[in-house]
C-alpha cells in the first residue's frame, strides 16, 4: 500500500493543544515585525486554527489566511476562529504558491508531511514582500521510540503487507544547519535552532493518546476499513510504548525534539 493523505481528527489533535502550542509561541517570539501595513500572513498547514488565532492576537490588523488540505480541520478552524481578518482556505502545501506578496509565511508542525519540502522554499521566498519572513517549526523526533517503534511494528511480518510505504522515515525533516544553509543560499538572513521539550503527560497511555492525533494517523487511516486489525495494531503499539515511556510518580515524561527556522528576505 502506498502512503495516502491521513484523515485527521481535530478533537484528538487538540487534546494536547497546550504542549503542541508552546513550540509555535517560541517560534513566533523570533519573528520580526512584518513590513506590510496591514501585514498579509499565510499559515501553511493551519490544522484546527488554534495557532493561526495566535497570529491574529499578535497582529490584530493583519489579513491572515490559514491553509490546509483536511476538510475536517478546516471545518473546525472556521467554526472556532474565522472572522475579523482571519479566514481559512483549502490548499495542498506540496503545490501551494503565493498568489501575491506576503509579509509572513509561517508553518507549524506541517512540513514533515511534505516530502522534499525544502525544494518549495524558493517559491515561498519569492512570494514574500521585501523584508518579509518565512518561519516554521517541525518535529525532529523521528529517531525517538514513539516513531521507531511505530515503524518497526508496521514493518514486521504481521503488518508490512498492509502498511508498506504508509509511514514517514527518519529523513522526513532536515537538521537545523541544513535549513540554515538552504535558506541563506536563497538570500535570507536566517536563524535556525533546535529545542528538546520535556513534556510531562498525564492520564493512561498518554504517549499513545498523543500520537493518535499525529504520527499514528496514517496507520489509522490505512486500517480504517479493518476495525479488528486496527485495534490489534494499536494494542501492539500501546504495549511497546508503555515499556519505552514508563509512567512516573508525577506523570509520563515525553521528550520531544523540534527544529526551527526563521528566514528574513532582504529588504
Amino acid at each position: 500500500m502506498s502512503a495516502a493523505t491521513p484523515v485527521w481528527d481535530p478533537a484528538q489533535y487538540l487534546r494536547h493543544a497546550g504542549h503542541r502550542t508552546r513550540p509555535f509561541t517560541d517560534l513566533l517570539a523570533r519573528v520580526p515585525e512584518p513590513p506590510g501595513e496591514p501585514p498579509r500572513i499565510a499559515d501553511l498547514g493551519c490544522g484546527a486554527g488554534n495557532v493561526t488565532a495566535l497570529l491574529a492576537d499578535r497582529w490584530p490588523a493583519a489579513r491572515i489566511t490559514g491553509y490546509d488540505n483536511s476538510p475536517e480541520m478546516l471545518d473546525r478552524a472556521r467554526a472556532d476562529h474565522e472572522g475579523d481578518g482571519l479566514d481559512f482556505a483549502h490548499a495542498d502545501v506540496r503545490t501551494w504558491v503565493p498568489d501575491g506578496p506576503y509579509d509572513l509565511i509561517v508553518s507549524n508542525a506541517t512540513l514533515q508531511w511534505v516530502p522534499g519540502h525544502a525544494e518549495r522554499f524558493r517559491d515561498w521566498i519569492e512570494g514574500l514582500a521585501p523584508g518579509g519572513t518565512l518561519a516554521f517549526q517541525v518535529p525532529g523526533n523521528f529517531d525517538a521510540p514513539s516513531h521507531t517503534l511505530l515503524r518497526d511494528i508496521a514493518a514486521s511480518p504481521r503488518w508490512r503487507g498492509r502498511l508498506a510505504g504508509v509511514l514517514r522515515h527518519d529523513d522526513a525533516v532536515l537538521r537545523p544547519e541544513a535549513y540554515l544553509e538552504r535558506l541563506t543560499a536563497l538570500g535570507c538572513t536566517t536563524d535556525a535552532w533546535e529545542t528538546t521539550y520535556a513534556h510531562l503527560l498525564q492520564g493512561e497511555d498518554p504517549v499513545l493518546d498523543w500520537v493518535k492525533g499525529t504520527g499514528l494517523r496514517p496507520v489509522l487511516t490505512a486500517l480504517a476499513d479493518e476495525p479488528e486489525a486496527r485495534e490489534a495494531f494499536v494494542a501492539e503499539y500501546r504495549t511497546a510504548l508503555r515499556t519505552a515511556y514508563p509512567a512516573g510518580p508525577h506523570g509520563t515524561p515525553f521528550p520531544f525534539r523540534r527544529v526551527f527556522a526563521v528566514a528574513v528576505k532582504e529588504a
